[in-house]
This record gives structure tokens, sequence and C-alpha cells, in this order.
């Protein structure tokens, strides 16, 4: 499905985070009201220049259980570019699942009359605090019982892959997994949700989430029909001298401090050959920092700016500009990651910025 009016020359897909509203585990694991803007609120600089706490502006400290919300996101988002929203999806198996109200309700009331798609947010969920073993606390475990319970998330998500509003990749529902390692057979899974699908006269698009360049055969052959590559950590790995890794490794052990680097530096290498293939889905991100989240100084990008965005944005939309139209297909990572970092939504540091940013990327190329 392309957008309405879309005359750019990509289809950019935002991951959306539907957490922004309180729900009975959360207030259970972390005290009554809490959602992630908690997090956001409360974060502190770790280091000189920092940039925390992060106070969003034009929408303000929202909750998604309100559709005027929903609807002000939606038409941000279509207003710079986006193609649709990508919400993640949270089912741990035996019909468990956590913050699925937005989307329901998205689904249910056919508003915004916007653009949407799933990915499955299959891992567990954890309280990255160490407890007294050492070891972290299990919130919710991500199951796979067997047959039945494929079946069960099939026929749960069958709705929303019937909905006219839908994201299509050649007349297919795009369907992402965000830890296909997670999987105990994906060839199986993926076979049997093919064939459910097929009774129902269409065929999925599967899209496999990874950090590593060397899991795109292996999708391949598990039959995932595209690759989301994530190179945020790439420039830990090709750009780092061997001094800079002794250096990181002390920090990390000896004084419980990440890795803090340049955003320009690292967004050199969040683009690779890679994806020239049509079957694989550059990454656009405009920042990283999950300190507000994890309570820590860990991995944290810094100094970027919407300018740096829109030179990485013109970097990745190029690389996919020789592809067919329905190919060119970039991730945003994210739209409103607030306790990541990672989000387009507008701030008072920066305001709309990184959403012109987009725009002129896209109008550019």
């Amino acid at each position: 499905m392309t957008p309405d009016n879309n005359k750019t020359k990509a289809r950019v897909i935002a991951f959306y985070l539907p957490q922004f509203h309180p729900t009975p585990e959360n207030d259970r694991w972390w005290g009554k009201g809490f959602t992630e803007w908690t997090n956001v609120g409360k974060a502190k600089p770790l280091f000189r220049g920092h940039y925390q706490p992060r106070v969003p502006a034009d929408l303000g400290y929202y909750d998604l259980r309100l559709p005027e919300t929903r609807q002000a996101q939606a038409d941000m988002a279509r207003e710079y570019g986006v193609e649709g929203f990508c919400y993640w999806h949270y089912w741990f198996g035996n019909g468990r699942q956590l913050l699925q109200r937005p989307f329901e309700e998205v689904l249910k009331s056919g508003r915004p009359d916007f653009p949407f798609c799933l990915a499955w947010a299959n891992h567990s969920w954890e309280d990255k605090q160490f407890n007294k073993d050492g070891g972290h606390k299990m919130l919710m475990e991500q199951l796979y019982p067997g047959d039945e319970d494929y079946i069960a998330h099939f026929n749960h998500v069958l709705p929303a892959f019937e909905d006219p509003r839908y994201i299509r990749v050649h007349g297919n529902p795009l369907f992402v997994v965000y830890s296909p390692h997670g999987l105990p057979e994906p060839h199986h899974f993926i076979g049997l949700w093919q064939d459910l699908a097929s009774r129902h006269g269409f065929r999925i698009h599967f899209v496999g989430h990874t950090y590593q360049e060397r899991d795109l055969p292996l999708f391949r052959q598990w039959g995932f029909d595209a690759n989301i590559l994530v190179r945020l950590f790439d420039v830990f790995k090709k750009d780092f001298s061997i001094w800079e890794r002794m250096n990181a490794k002390f920090q990390r052990i000896a004084l419980k401090r990440g890795r803090h680097i340049e955003y320009g530096r690292a967004a050199r290498h969040f683009i690779g050959e890679e994806e020239k293939a049509a079957d694989c889905y550059p990454t656009l991100i405009p920042n990283w920092d999950h300190s507000p989240r994890s309570g820590r100084a860990g991995h944290i990008l810094v100094h970027s700016t919407p300018e740096k965005f829109k030179q990485h944005a013109l970097t990745s939309l190029r690389s996919i500009a020789h592809k067919e139209e329905e190919d060119r297909i970039a991730f945003l990572k994210s739209w409103n990651e607030w306790a990541e970092g990672n989000y387009m939504e507008p701030d008072l540091k920066f305001g709309r910025g990184y959403l012109e940013a987009l725009r002129q990327a896209l109008q550019e190329i």
C-alpha cells in the first residue's frame, strides 16, 4: 500500500512504540501509573554535555489511549513523508499480550486513516537491574508453545492483515519478526503462516530484523522475503582502534560505563553494500541513548543534530533509489522511542528539526 498523495521516491516506514499508557502489568512491576514517560522525565545527565532529560514539545506527554493523540501523530508523520507506522506487537505465547490497546483501537475504529503494519517483538521482558543472584528478574517470558499457539496468533492478526490500511509489498501484507533466531524452527513457523494465509487468498511478506550482516543468507534460507539490517553498533565493530577497544573494555568493566561515540562518526556505518539488494531494507537512525530506560551510561550516540541526520538519510535513501518502487523501503528507527533517544516527534531542543530533515532528504532524492 502506497501513500494516498505520495510523490516521494522512497517508502519510509516508522517503528512505533505503543507503550505510552498505563497497564496493569506496569503498575505491578514499576508502580501505579508507570509509562515510558516516567523514565524519560526523570532522566539525568550522566556526563558533561549529555542531552537529558528530553522534553516533548508539540504533542506533549501524551497518552496513547486518546484517539486525538493517535490522529495527531499520524497527521504529523504524513506531513513529513512517512508512509506508515510499524507497530511493535507483543505476543508471548498462550495468548498473552502486552501494550495491545492502542493498536487494537486503531484497528477497530478505523482511525487514524493512516497505513500501518506489525512487527512481532518476540523477546522476553526482564528487569535489567541485577538481582542478588547476579541475574535479571524475568517479567514476561517469550514462549513458543507450538502450532496451536502459532495458529491462534495468526487468527489474532488476520483482521489487521485484511484491513485496507495495512502496508503491502507487491500486494502482500508486510510482517516483521524482531528476532528470527528466537524462533525454535523459523522455517516451520513461516511455512505454517504462509499456508494459513493462502487459505484466505494472500501471501505474507515476511521481514527479518537483525543487527548482523551474516544473518541475511540464513534468513533467506528460512523463508524470509526481506530483511531489515540495523547497523546501530557497526561503528564499534568497524571503526574502533585497538586502543579504543581496550579503553572501552576498561570503562565497561572497571568503571561500569559504556561507550560514547559521535553521531556523525557512527552514521558513516549506518549503510553498506547489502542494503542495495532489493530484499534488504536500510534503517534511518536519528539517535541512540538507552540511559533513560536502563539508568546507566551504556552505548550512547552524542551530538546528533537534524543536519547530520539529513546527511545520513540522504545516503540511505540514495542507496535504494535504483530499486523498484515497491521495494524502495527504509525503516525509521523510530517514531517515538523516547527512552532510547531515537524518536522523530518534536522536542523542546530541536522542535520539528528531524522531521524537516527527513522531508528535505525525501525531496532532494
